[in-house]
Order: structure tokens, then C-alpha cells, then sequence
């Protein structure tokens, strides 16, 4: 029947189970154990026992020295080819480091040499990487050896007995030795692993925070003790619509900064809450809170009914304005007075209006229906403008296009050409009548893509720029107030957005959309 053993976690310890450092530890000691013999070995040779190494045998301390330098070597290479079973090694390489230098000892004299405190080296490194009963089975060992070494002498050579005091004090400091340098080494492998434990919960939490600061609606930048940013998350930088904003002073960004707490800043509304991080360094944390988006999602609630109850209505009134335009046209061809031709014409401008109006709010409620495509912008706008020039009666020398090749955007073609023409016919109305008065500009910033219209008019003034995306909001008297609001709409359902920049001299639109991949 085979006997059980009965410490299986000192010598069956499985390989996983033991830290790399260990290993590395082990590799280090060896180094050590390979220094110490050849410098040994290498003393005897050179000086012989002038330095009272062998001087009792120097021929025994010699091949000692020898034997105990091969060993090491042998440890070595077990070390670097065999990953398995560390308490056996160890145990393997602490028998051989006892006998070896209670050997050298012997050789050089007995207790008196001064090599009996090599032996507390040995368990001092052992004790770090080895559990407290291995430890204390090799003091218990080096004791053993101590102890025999010295009966060696008194037995044989007559040695007096009183002598055995020395020894038996090495013997007990080899035990308190590797108590305490094991106790140690145990206090230090837990906080090791409580900090390990806590660095990856940290970690964890680090990369949670990361993922929500960066997903979140409002902008946050933490600021130093002078103002400069420090870090921020992707919404801020949009916000704010800089480049770069580590180091950037946040006055330089929000002019009157510290003073108010609602800026303008793209045609954008923030909000700007400051709260002190509480740390040593000085920390503030700004929060930028995009309240024109707040607005915009209020609005869209308002909007909600209307919309279903405008798009019933659209139905229900189209037909009786194509019967109104037709009866129109037939009463100009029966009468040709004056009188009857102007109302003719004031009915047949109306009914126009009314028709636009109404194919504005069915292209709204149809707003979310969009099929996304690849389009190359350049190749994109010169057929376009060739279909506005003609639609519109515009000579096409008052349009210039600035697109590079690569600008390529994901978004619905036909939302774009509902948005284009708006801007354009917008642009057309306000521009000066002179070449190049409408400029189409691309620019590739990043993954994203910014398209500009922009016109040399007089601009949009400041008292209606807040108004301009507004539904039913126009300054001029045949407009429905729809067209800027849709364009919007239609962006913001190709994932896109389009805004107003303000500029010195006339207006300038941009409509901000995803690079298309190649």
C-alpha cells in the first residue's frame, strides 16, 4: 500500500503555483553561490593558506571549493531548462551549500575560520522564496552540521568541550534567521499581492471611468492651479473647437472666463460648471454642458405632435392646390385685363408657396429614412452645381468649389442635395452678383469632414443668428422658415451636423460629417 505524503505542498508544488520572481531570485543566489567558489578556489591558488582559508587541510578546501563550483554550474543550467518543482531545487541547492561549507570550515580550522556565518547567507536567501517549514528544516540542518563539525573536532582532535559554544550560538541564530527573514518575506509577498489586487481594481475602475468620461454628452477638462488644461475628454475638444487643448490656458479658449458661466462658442450655447478636485495638486475639474442640444432636444418634443399633425394636413391639401393652381391658370387664358392678370399671378405665387411648404414638411417627416453612401465630394458637387445653375437661372461663374480629391463623406445623397440646395439658394439670395460671390469649400480634419458654404453678402445679423435653425423663422417675405431648420434635421439623421460661423463679412455655413472610409 503506498504511504501517503505528508507534506505534498513543500515538494509536489506545481509549477504554475510558484511566482516567476521566485525563479528569478533563485537565478540570482546561484550567481552568488558560482562567485563564492570560484573566489574560494582562485584564493588557494594564488595566496594558498597565508590567509588561513585551508589552513587546517588546504588540499580538502581546495576540491570543496571545486565540487561546490561544479554543483553550482550544474544549478544553473537545471535552472535554465527546468521550470518545475522549485522546492526540490532549492532544497537540492541548500543541502549542497551546508555540506560544502561546513566542509571549507572544517578545512580551514573549524568554528574559529569564520565561516560558519556563510551558512546564515545561505538560509537568509533561502527563507525569502521558501515556505516557514522548509526554512526552519534548513536551519534545523545547518544546526545539525554545526554541531557535528564540532564533535568532529572534539572527538578526534581533542578539541575542549567548552568550545561547543560558539557553534550552538550560530545554531541558534541560524533558527531565529530563517524565523524572521521568512516572517518578512511573507509580510512583504502579501502586501505584494494586495497591491497587485488593488493596482488592477484601480486599473479597472481607471478604464470604466476612461470609457464614461469619454462617452459622455458633456465636455470635462481639468485645469491646473494656473488655468492650463491638463486633460480632457472628445466632446470637450469638439465643443470648443480647438485643435489642441492640452496646455492651452482656458481663458485664451473662453474669453471672460471665471466671470460668467454661459459662453458662445460656434454658434453653440455652454454651460460652464467649475468643482475643485480636492487633491494637493490643485486640480479643478470644468464641466462644459452643450445647453444649445438641451434646447434642441425641448424642441424636438414640441415638434413631436406637430410633426404628425403637419404631415396629416400635407396629405389632406395637396390635392386641392393642384386643382386651385390649374383653375388659376385657365382664368388667366379667359381674361386679359389687367385687374384679373394680377390676381391670376398673386394666386399662381401662393399656390407655389404652399406647395413648397408642404413638400418641406413631408421631406421632414421623412427626415430619418436615409440610406447612407460613399460620396466623393468633388465629383459630387460639379454636376450638382450644373443642375442648381440651371434650376435657378444663376450664372455658374459665381460658384467656386475648393475640394480636394481624398474629402469623401458617408452620408444619404439625397439628403445632401436637400441640404445643398438650401444653403446655396440661401447663399444666391444675400451674395453680390460678381464672380466667385459663393465659395464651396471641403477640408479633410481627421475622420471627420467640413463642408462650407460661404457667400460675400452682408451676413446674418447678431440679433438673428440665435434664430437661425429655428422652424418657421425667415426674413424674407416668400420664405417658409423650414429650409435652414430641415437642412439641420437632415444632418443630424446622417449623423452630421450643421452649424453657423460667425466670420467678419458674410455668412458661412459648415456642414461637419463623417469621413468616408476608403
Amino acid at each position: 500500500m503506498d504511504t501517503p505524503v505528508r507534506y505534498p505542498e513543500l515538494f509536489l508544488v506545481a509549477e504554475e503555483s510558484t511566482p516567476r520572481t521566485y525563479w528569478t531570485l533563485l537565478r540570482y543566489f546561484n550567481f552568488y553561490r558560482i562567485a563564492l567558489a570560484a573566489a574560494f578556489f582562485a584564493v588557494t591558488l594564488i595566496y594558498g593558506d597565508a590567509l588561513s582559508l585551508g589552513s587546517h587541510s588546504l588540499e580538502l578546501f581546495r576540491y570543496s571549493a571545486l565540487a561546490y563550483l561544479a554543483a553550482a554550474i550544474a544549478f544553473h543550467g537545471a535552472l535554465r531548462d527546468m521550470h518545475g518543482r522549485f522546492n526540490v531545487q532549492l532544497s537540492l541547492q541548500m543541502a549542497v551549500d551546508i555540506a560544502a561549507i561546513t566542509l571549507l570550515m572544517y578545512a580551514s580550522g573549524g568554528i574559529r575560520s569564520g565561516l560558519g556565518v556563510m551558512l546564515l547567507i545561505s538560509l537568509t536567501g533561502a527563507a525569502i522564496v521558501a515556505p516557514r517549514r522548509l526554512s526552519y528544516l534548513y536551519a534545523a540542518l545547518a544546526a545539525i552540521a554545526l554541531l557535528l563539525e564540532q564533535g568532529y573536532w572534539v572527538l578526534v582532535h581533542d578539541s575542549p568541550p567548552a568550545n561547543f559554544v560558539q557553534p550552538g550560538l550560530l545554531a541558534i541564530g541560524c533558527f531565529a534567521t530563517a524565523g524572521v527573514t521568512s516572517w518578512l518575506a511573507q509580510r512583504v509577498a502579501a502586501n505584494e499581492a494586495l497591491a497587485r489586487q488593488r493596482g488592477r481594481s484601480l486599473e479597472t475602475q481607471t478604464r470604466v471611468n476612461q470609457l464614461v468620461i469619454e462617452d459622455m454628452h458633456d465636455g470635462v477638462v481639468v485645469l491646473d492651479r494656473q488655468g492650463r488644461v491638463v486633460q480632457h475628454n472628445p466632446q470637450a475638444q469638439r465643443l470648443l473647437g480647438e485643435s489642441r487643448l492640452l496646455g492651452a490656458l482656458i481663458a485664451d479658449i473662453l474669453p471672460g472666463f471665471g466671470a460668467a458661466a454661459d459662453f458662445e462658442v460656434r454658434g453653440r450655447h455652454l454651460g460652464v460648471r467649475m468643482l475643485d478636485a480636492g487633491t494637493e495638486e490643485v486640480f479643478r475639474v470644468l464641466f462644459l454642458e452643450d445647453t444649445t442640444r438641451a434646447r434642441e432636444e425641448a424642441q424636438q418634443l414640441k415638434l413631436a405632435a406637430l410633426g404628425r399633425l403637419t404631415a396629416n394636413i400635407a396629405h389632406e391639401i395637396r390635392n386641392p392646390l393642384a386643382a386651385i393652381s390649374h383653375a388659376a391658370e385657365l382664368l388667366g387664358e379667359e381674361r386679359r385685363d389687367s385687374q384679373r392678370g394680377r390676381l391670376t399671378r398673386i394666386i399662381h405665387d401662393n399656390t407655389l408657396r404652399l406647395e413648397r411648404l408642404v413638400a418641406e414638411v413631408l421631406q421632414l417627416s421623412r427626415r430619418d429614412r436615409q440610406s447612407p453612401e460613399r460620396i466623393h465630394l468633388r465629383r459630387w458637387l460639379l454636376p450638382f452645381i450644373e443642375e442648381f445653375v440651371a434650376n435657378e437661372s444663376v450664372p455658374p461663374e459665381r460658384f467656386k468649389v475648393e475640394a480636394p480629391a481624398e474629402a469623401a463623406i458617408e452620408f444619404d445623397p439625397g439628403h445632401l442635395h436637400q441640404v445643398m440646395w438650401n444653403l446655396l439658394r440661401n447663399a444666391v439670395r444675400y451674395a453680390r452678383a460678381e464672380p466667385g460671390a459663393v465659395r464651396i469649400a471641403a477640408r479633410v480634419a481627421g475622420d471627420r469632414v467640413e463642408l462650407s458654404v460661404i457667400d460675400n453678402g452682408p451676413g446674418v445679423p447678431a440679433s438673428s443668428q440665435g434664430q437661425l435653425f429655428e422652424p418657421f423663422f425667415t426674413t424674407d417675405s416668400k420664405g417658409t422658415g423650414l429650409g435652414l431648420y430641415l437642412a439641420r434635421e437632415l444632418c443630424a439623421a446622417n449623423r452630421a451636423s450643421l452649424e453657423y460661423v460667425r466670420e467678419s463679412s458674410g455668412a458661412h455655413f459648415r456642414v461637419v460629417a463623417r469621413s468616408a472610409k476608403p
